[in-house]
């Protein structure tokens, strides 16, 4: 799948990622806010990237496109307050501990799910130590 870069979900008025997308018949999607703001100060309901005209009054949300934020904007907020510390991709918690079974790295809620039963655990940072190598 291909990356997403960020300047894909921003909104052609407000520049900003979007938030509640809607999409025009023309395929151009906008902030809700921004479009009706944009609408408001126009005398015609105009696309603002292509002027095509829009016949909906209220367009389709843009469902897609919103999940797409949604997680984008998850994963850097994820990314930017856990600093160096890393989070487990299934339950976004802390990694705190090292499954010496499977050789990785794991969260306080893998330490008790099935997928680790009977396994042999230690702080992430002792394994660190022990180890010599960066988790």
């Amino acid at each position: 799948m291909a990356s997403t870069s960020e300047k894909d979900l921003c909104c052609p008025v407000c520049h900003d990622i979007f938030k509640d997308p809607v999409v025009l018949s023309c395929s151009h999607s906008f902030c809700k806010a921004c479009l009706q703001s944009w609408w408001t100060e126009k005398p015609t309901r105009d696309c603002p990237v292509c002027k095509r005209s829009s016949s909906r009054r209220k367009p389709p949300r843009n469902l897609a496109l919103k999940n797409l934020c949604e997680a984008f904007l998850l994963q850097r907020d994820q990314r930017d307050s856990a600093g160096s510390e890393l989070l487990c991709s299934l339950h976004s918690e802390k990694l705190k501990l090292f499954c010496l079974d499977h050789q990785q790295p794991v969260c306080l809620v893998c330490l008790h799910s099935d997928k680790h039963t009977d396994h042999k655990f230690r702080p992430i940072d002792e394994a660190f130590l022990s180890t010599g190598t960066a988790l």
